[in-house]
């Protein structure tokens, strides 16, 4: 199994899971904290042609190249066009590259207990269910943990 996935498994072998959760539309999603390298402020995007949709293009990040991922767009969800809201990039590093996810808003760092933490109910539409690894139950809401390893797992359009 891939170094990734030991993280998600390592997060969840604990009492607790420190994660970095995000907003997409209505919905609450988070990753956990060991794999965040950093968040940063909407970033001048530079298109890639011929890229996949959900691929916005290519931000330089201080000197490093760094691919931005909509999530809203690999969700199947409408993308956001609201020139007045700003989005958040959450920089992960997966493999040899950076990444930046594009999300709605950032919340909090949360220290979740795993005992409410539940496998993905298979209700979910597989279009989104691929990229979940299970739900924790917080007081009045659910929080969806990503998968780092589904999110990223990008194929060219020719495979």
């Amino acid at each position: 199994m891939d170094e990734r996935h030991d993280v998600i498994e390592a997060v969840l072998s604990g009492d607790t899971s420190q994660l970095c959760g995000f907003k997409i539309m209505d919905g609450q999603y988070a990753i956990p904290v060991l794999e965040v390298q950093e968040v940063v402020k909407p970033q001048k995007v530079t298109p890639v042609p011929l890229g996949p949709d959900y691929v916005d293009g290519l931000i330089n990040l201080r000197g490093q190249i760094v691919t931005a991922i909509n999530l809203r767009v690999l969700f199947g969800l409408p993308r956001n066009e609201d020139e007045n809201q700003d989005y958040m990039n959450i920089i992960v590093r997966w493999g040899d590259g950076l990444y930046a996810l594009v999300v709605d808003e950032i919340m909090d760092v949360m220290d979740i207990e795993n005992t409410t933490f539940e496998e993905t109910p298979d209700m979910i539409e597989e279009d989104i269910k691929k990229y979940i690894r299970g739900v924790f139950k917080l007081e009045n809401e659910l929080l969806s943990l990503l998968s780092l390893e589904m999110l990223l797992d990008i194929k060219s359009p020719n495979n």
